[in-house]
């Protein structure tokens, strides 16, 4: 078991996110499961026998999913960065992941239950890193300007 992992906090939802997410990831990825699953009992503060919650894996990752009620909400200072080798596991993925939810800048975006990802494809910090500082400049203005990231536009910022 991991040392940390993220918990997730829904009002009731959790149970339909991660098999949201567990469909997601394993399109793209393959894999995924529900590790184990904890119901509330009689003494709440849950319904007796709804999810309280669940510990799944998705990408090699454990994360919880919590019901915990109305008392918080997700928000974008935490988001998810998942890393993409192809510009596919980019597209697939911002395509699921934003259904229902909406589109953010430079590779950020929400879910449809509020929680934020980065989809980031492993060529950006390769390109950002790379010997040619103005070309790393090149390809910031490029991501500026995007949403879902395009690897052949920072590509071809790169190379000016």
């Amino acid at each position: 078991m991991q040392k940390i992992t993220t918990c997730l906090w829904f009002d009731n939802q959790a149970e339909e996110a991660v098999n949201h997410y567990l469909s997601v990831f394993d399109a793209v990825f393959g894999g995924g499961s529900i590790l184990d699953l904890q119901r509330y009992g009689a003494s709440g503060p849950g319904p007796e026998g709804s999810v309280m919650v669940i510990r799944f894996e998705i990408a090699g990752q454990e994360l919880l999913a919590l019901n915990g009620g109305p008392a918080f909400t997700f928000s974008e200072a935490v988001s998810l960065s998942v890393d993409c080798a192809t510009q596919e596991e980019v597209d697939e993925l911002w395509a699921r992941l934003t259904e229902g939810g909406e589109e953010g800048q430079c590779g950020w975006l929400k879910d449809k239950y509020g929680l934020s990802w980065q989809i980031v494809p492993r060529a950006l910090p390769e390109l950002l890193g790379g010997p040619d500082a103005e070309g790393a400049q090149r390809v910031i203005r490029a991501l500026m300007d995007m949403k879902k990231i395009d690897i052949r536009r920072l590509e071809a910022a790169y190379k000016g």
